[in-house]
């Protein structure tokens, strides 16, 4: 009875891991299918048309241009490789101006051949239409079609989900905030952790250690969103009068709550490791003359290293994959940060802002998800430093 017992233990345990394991292999599937979608769609708005008169030697322009000459910042086609030629920027909602509600038609059947008409007598339009109303007879040259590039999303500087008729979905700015804001967070709460698990593992009494190790250990089962009101509330006006700045939702300010968040982690990660010091090495250490200080320095953290660097690592994991908190205080601005007290957008709140406005299967949704998996690869990658330092114990 006992042995069959055990058996179906047994049973449901390698049931439920690989239940587990397969529903994280679809998981990971599933966002790595829907990001992919992103490369095969095309880099102007679904559905219509860019195009110019056929006369008109320019054959592409990139969505950073598009969205330069719709906002008038480039005005003459010299400046993208043609004529010296203003540009006449044409959108479809301009055609009243044109042309006669007569001459279009009650119902717009005349619409095909009136674009056409106008593509073809103005030599500097670029006319942004719906395909629908594109003639069969085109006359005029299109300029779109081609799909987004690996290149333009890896490499992009700007990330303009919604502007108008070229999307852009640039990772340089998010993943430059994320790295900042992590970065910059593990700067301020590693002092502080390796500090404060010192002090718990080494030099603290057991009565003082009892009562730290539940409180410090309570703060990581705070929610996200309590420490992003804390720091929006007291932090970033802190943060504001004290230095000065037009804004206090800054890189900076992201760094100190996520430095707050991480610090339950590392302390607890880093203490552990430095608790499980042999104590023969200690009193070895002591045996010789050596001060509490110097062995502390000469022997529990060189052995207790590879647990240390295990801690740093989850600090930044947490800092990475953290939404909310980071989404309230970093300004939520997509540029490219020149400075630590500049507003900042990271890759989770990104997702977790813009995820619920974007059309499903649309361009938008799959350049969050492929958000996702830049971030699960940055993750991953982390995890996998994990296990080898954790692997290479010093002794």
């Amino acid at each position: 009875m006992r042995k069959f017992f055990e058996k179906l233990v047994e049973g449901g345990f390698l049931i439920s891991g690989s239940v587990s394991s397969f529903t994280i292999l679809l998981i990971i599937i599933f966002l790595f299918k829907e990001a992919g979608g992103l490369f095969n769609s095309p880099e102007v708005e679904e559905g219509y048309v860019l195009a110019v008169n056929q006369e008109n030697p320019v054959n592409r322009l990139s969505p950073e241009q598009i969205m330069d000459v719709f906002d008038e910042y480039i005005t003459n086609w010299k400046e993208l490789g043609g004529k010296d030629e203003k540009i006449l920027v044409f959108r479809f909602s301009d055609l009243p101006n044109y042309y006669t509600d007569e001459e279009l038609g009650e119902e717009f059947q005349y619409v095909p051949n009136k674009l056409n008409e106008l593509i073809a007598k103005e030599p500097g339009i670029v006319a942004f239409f719906p395909e629908e109303y594109k003639a069969e007879n085109f006359e005029g040259k299109v300029i779109s079609g081609a799909k987004i590039k690996p290149s333009e999303f890896l490499g992009g500087m700007k990330w303009y989900p919604t502007a108008a008729p070229a999307p852009i979905y640039g990772l340089v700015p998010l993943l430059l905030g994320t790295l900042l804001v992590s970065i910059g967070a593990i700067v301020i709460a590693l002092p502080f952790g390796l500090a404060v698990a010192i002090y718990m593992a080494e030099i603290a009494n057991s009565r003082i250690r009892n009562l730290l190790k539940p409180v410090i250990e309570l703060l990581a089962g705070i929610p996200s969103v309590v420490y992003g009101f804390f720091g929006l509330v007291v932090i970033v006006p802190l943060i504001q009068k004290a230095l000065d700045l037009p804004v206090g939702e800054t890189a900076f300010a992201g760094s100190l709550v996520l430095a707050i968040m991480a610090l339950p982690s590392i302390i607890t990660v880093a203490e552990d490791a430095m608790r499980t010091t042999p104590r023969a090495m200690k009193e070895a250490s002591l045996a010789l003359g050596a001060t509490q200080w110097q062995t502390i320095y000469k022997v529990v953290i060189p052995y207790s290293i590879s647990g240390i660097t295990s801690a740093v690592v989850l600090g930044i994991g947490r800092a990475i994959g953290e939404t909310m908190a980071v989404l309230m205080v970093t300004g939520n601005a997509a540029i490219i940060p020149t400075s630590f007290f500049e507003p900042v957008r990271t890759i989770p709140a990104t997702i977790a802002a813009e995820l619920g406005e974007a059309p499903a299967g649309g361009a938008h949704y799959q350049a969050l998800f492929l958000l996702g998996v830049v971030l699960f690869l940055i993750t991953l990658a982390l995890s996998v430093l994990v296990e080898y330092i954790s692997s290479k114990r010093k002794i």
